[in-house]
């Protein structure tokens, strides 16, 4: 994971690893397209999108711009520029999630669907950006 993350990162947000969460402070912004969302997200995730993002969306949920601010996407790639929009605006904790949902469900996590129902299934994103996902469910669509 760390590879392509250094690959296609510009490593401008800090990253906040999967074990980090077991004591969790953060508001956690889910950076997916909302099919994504809907299959399955960390639990108590806000979702607030990739291609739609809108920075109101942020500064209507979180008021205090101290607040640590905890982004994610399927491995970490999106979330980093919606983190780099949060931090414009003047957040200043906002991090990124090392590796994403995968890692996330990877490491043992447990995700929710849009039910709010414990699920196995994550939305893997594309063929390519699957093999990062070794456990759970695939969803492609």
């Amino acid at each position: 994971m760390a590879t392509i993350l250094k690959k296609y990162n510009k490593e401008t947000v800090p990253y906040v690893h999967v074990n980090a969460l077991k004591n969790n402070p953060y508001i956690l912004l889910d950076a997916r397209e909302a099919i994504e969302f809907k299959v399955s997200h960390i639990p108590n995730a806000f979702w607030v999108g990739f291609s739609t993002f809108k920075p109101q969306q942020v500064t209507k949920l979180v008021k205090n711009r101290n607040t640590p601010i905890l982004v994610y996407c399927s491995i970490g790639i999106r979330s980093e520029q919606i983190a780099e929009q949060l931090l414009k605006l003047g957040y200043t904790r906002v991090y990124n999630l090392f590796g994403g949902i995968f890692e996330y469900k990877n490491k043992g996590g447990q995700v929710v669907n849009s039910q709010q129902q414990a699920t196995d299934s994550v939305h893997a994103y594309n063929k390519q950006w699957s093999q990062y996902l070794t456990k759970g469910i695939k969803i492609y669509e």
